[in-house]
């Protein structure tokens, strides 16, 4: 199975949409997929917009989790990894700004060789996909993802393209190993899987990916001081901590599976 993980804040009047193309995907795959929706505190009306959606049109394969109180995309987004049941787990943004053919090929790509895999908006074969009326506002977010990149550089050594594309892939292994260490609930938590994934040994394949801006658009607007806070408190955490590398543990599970 493979699962794909949406975490869900108050996503508006493109709810009934976003399902319906979540069930058509599910459908028409020849793999057995499961889709779960993450409700990260929604105190709105979306938890009883799902209720009716599910009434009206259930699918076995979508599930719907939450909690009462809001604690971030990073919290939603660990806790649907860790609780979906598929051998491949991916977590994408819950306005489909990436293509299902890229949600796909991220999937077809996590493999034991490459136990994580990540969307790169600013992979040379990436193509973005801008209206007119946004192309201002593609503009700031570029030279604020720069100055990301920057700023991750130089508080936590990444020297990943692009660290915060809201689409990624790992296998049950490696969400297995990383989460427990994993404590970082804001937008910064991209960066701290990714440190993780270098402190354990992990290989991370980047791949190209065709991106929508569109109109209400979830993706976190950054500024500098929470940038930097946000950076300097993975720094802090992650100073002196330890994981064990990803390779040996699995070896040794493996092992103890064939005894």
């Amino acid at each position: 199975m493979i699962s794909l993980v949406l975490p869900t804040y108050k996503p508006g009047s493109k709810l009934d949409a976003i399902w319906h193309a979540v069930r058509g995907f599910l459908d028409s795959r020849p793999e057995s997929w499961e889709a779960i929706f993450v409700l990260d505190g929604c105190t709105d009306d979306t938890p009883a917009r799902f209720d009716r959606l599910r009434n009206e049109a259930d699918h076995e394969a979508i599930r719907v989790l939450g909690y009462p109180k809001n604690r971030g995309k990073g919290h939603a987004v660990r806790f649907g990894l860790q609780e979906a049941r598929g051998e491949i787990r991916l977590f994408t943004d819950v306005d489909l700004a990436y293509d299902f053919d890229d949600i796909v090929r991220v999937a077809e790509a996590v493999s034991d060789r490459s136990p994580v895999v990540v969307a790169s908006r600013a992979h040379p074969d990436s193509v973005l996909m801008i209206p007119d009326r946004m192309l201002w506002y593609a503009f700031k977010r570029k030279l604020q993802s720069n100055a990301f990149r920057l700023a991750t550089r130089l508080l936590t050594g990444l020297n990943y393209r692009d660290t915060q594309a809201g689409l990624k892939g790992f296998t049950a292994a490696a969400v297995r190993h990383l989460a427990p260490h994993a404590e970082c609930d804001g937008f910064g938590f991209d960066c701290e899987w990714l440190l993780a994934c270098q402190r354990a040994c992990i290989t991370v394949a980047e791949l190209p990916v065709r991106v929508k801006y569109e109109e209400g658009t979830t993706t976190s607007s950054l500024t500098g001081l929470s940038m930097i806070r946000e950076l300097w408190s993975i720094r802090r955490k992650w100073k002196k901590k330890a994981i064990p590398a990803f390779g040996a543990v699995e070896a040794g599970a493996r092992r103890l599976r064939a005894a």
